[in-house]
């Protein structure tokens, strides 16, 4: 009997598409040069030539938040990468390792929950200035003991399973085992945990370009273009809603097909529906 896929699985794929769709049509066209300023045509209303007006500079609004849309996937994709790369092989280096090696391992986990995204990227910008790419570090950093976590424990339950013993018993180094056996059993969960990073880190991006430690002008964010129009709420609230629903639009996605994506493969949730 052919199993439904869970609402928010297909809720957050088509949300998902919709984004990285954008960004992607992002990189070969967009209506307007979104950094070209028309300071007469400021404020412009949705027309023809400008679909969602124009903002205090006169930039097309729709070409921006395409701009701003590539960007925060790349933001997100990098940082999610880096960082998720680090975590996984910590991770794996612990359970293979274990005793006091792991204990070691996630006391650093622990001492890397300490230092929030928007902590460590004021610490970047006060040595390099702030930039995009101090702000991917940042969002990086904070991921490495998610994944540490996350691998440690699915890699731990791995380990006790009788075929995994068998290779142990047969002489296999344990790091070929953590390759070769524990890694594969453990993808779809890192994969789910990495979907759910996804909306975190673009929340993050937005937030710490809000705060000016991401993205610097003439380059696009949702969160650099909240923090612009926050002064013209009352002249031009418009400018606001775009972004917002831009950044609640591809968190909602992510963050559901995540959920989705777990639903799905953990048996235990699936016995439940």
């Amino acid at each position: 009997m052919n199993r439904r896929l869970p609402t928010n699985l297909v809720i957050g794929a088509v949300l998902v598409a919709l984004v990285v769709g954008v960004a992607a049509l992002s990189l070969v066209w967009t209506p307007h040069d979104p950094t070209l300023m028309n300071i007469r045509g400021k404020f412009a209303d949705p027309s023809e030539a400008h679909w969602l007006g124009t903002d205090q500079l006169g930039r097309d609004v729709v070409s921006q938040l395409m701009a701003a849309a590539r960007n925060s996937m790349t933001v997100a994709l990098v940082a999610v990468l880096l960082g998720g790369s680090i975590g996984v092989a910590l991770g794996l280096f612990a359970s293979a390792v274990g005793g006091w090696v792991e204990d070691g391992v996630m006391r650093l986990a622990d001492l890397g929950f300490a230092f929030p995204a928007l902590l460590f990227a004021i610490m970047l910008a006060a040595v390099f200035g702030p930039s995009l790419s101090n702000a991917v570090l940042a969002i990086a950093f904070i991921n490495i003991p998610i994944f540490a976590r996350v691998t440690r424990g699915s890699a731990n339950q791995i380990w006790t399973l009788d075929y995994v013993s068998a290779s142990r018993a047969a002489g296999m180094n344990k790091f070929v085992i953590s390759r070769d056996h524990i890694l594969p059993n453990i993808a779809a969960a890192i994969i789910v945990q990495a979907t759910i990073e996804f909306a975190v880190a673009i929340l993050a991006e937005a937030a710490l370009s809000y705060l000016g430690l991401g993205a610097q002008p003439p380059a696009s964010s949702w969160g650099r273009m909240l923090s612009e129009a926050q002064t013209l709420m009352y002249l031009a609230p418009q400018l606001a809603i775009y972004p917002g629903l831009c950044i609640i639009t591809a968190v909602l996605g992510f963050g559901l097909l995540g959920d989705g994506l777990r639903d799905i493969s953990d048996p235990r949730l699936s016995r439940q529906r």
